[in-house]
């Protein structure tokens, strides 16, 4: 389950996802409850465009805290569960722009953070549904958006990832040529494009966290601009 990654920049969003970016501040590392870029099909124009999200759903009739719980949606209950199925039921497909994402391996014996990314360094496409809250925290519409997950038990690399004895999990990366298919495909087709990644075109290593540094709120400096 993946809950904390690194989002593309706004340059890199617009040569790998061909959409227009919005211009506002985001965190380096997104984390439940942060804003970062997603990738989405305009309804009313059908424009692919980039726009801000909370990471982590946030459906009509929830508080903002529930995007600690909602940041990941398992793709064998997303149709029926409260906090997805109304985003999935309606097609609301994204696309997550990613330069990495990070899990935790305990091969060593205890947790360490790892960076998993593309073997080409191009960004990672990550499948997720969105969702639109009328009045958010400022007053204005709040979209958020969920990571689709799907069983990693028998995947070469993501298996190795959280504790011994729990299922494996791991989030869904899009090939690039799947890319306008997903963001405009149906229930059926968007399920059966739910598949691992091949292992072999994904990269990992080694990234712990340093103290407490991933605690302390975001700096300015930390901010990218999209």
């Amino acid at each position: 389950m993946c809950a904390t990654y690194t989002p593309s920049h706004r340059d890199r969003i617009a040569e790998q996802f061909g959409a227009i970016v919005a211009d506002i501040p985001y965190e380096r590392i997104a984390f439940p409850g942060s804003t970062a870029p997603i990738v989405r099909r305009n309804d009313k124009n059908q424009d692919i465009e980039c726009v801000p999200a909370c990471f982590g759903m946030v459906p009509s009739w929830a508080e903002m805290k529930l995007s600690k719980q909602t940041y990941n949606a398992r793709s064998e209950t997303v149709a029926s569960k409260y906090s997805f199925r109304n985003a999935w039921q309606r097609a609301q497909f994204c696309i997550i722009p990613a330069e990495s994402i990070f899990e935790p391996s305990y091969e060593s014996g205890k947790a360490v953070r790892w960076q998993i990314a593309h073997e080409d360094s191009s960004p990672l496409g990550i499948a997720g549904i969105w969702e639109t809250r009328p009045d958010g925290p400022d007053g204005a519409p709040l979209v958020s958006f969920s990571m689709l997950t799907i069983n990693a038990d028998a995947h070469p690399l993501m298996r190795r990832f959280h504790k011994s004895g729990e299922e494996k999990r791991s989030v869904v990366v899009l090939p690039q040529r799947s890319y306008a298919a997903w963001l405009h495909a149906g229930t059926r087709d968007a399920a059966a494009m739910l598949l691992p990644y091949p292992a072999e075109l994904m990269t990992s290593a080694a990234a712990p966290v340093e103290g407490a540094a991933s605690k302390e709120p975001p700096r300015q400096a930390d901010l990218f601009s999209f």
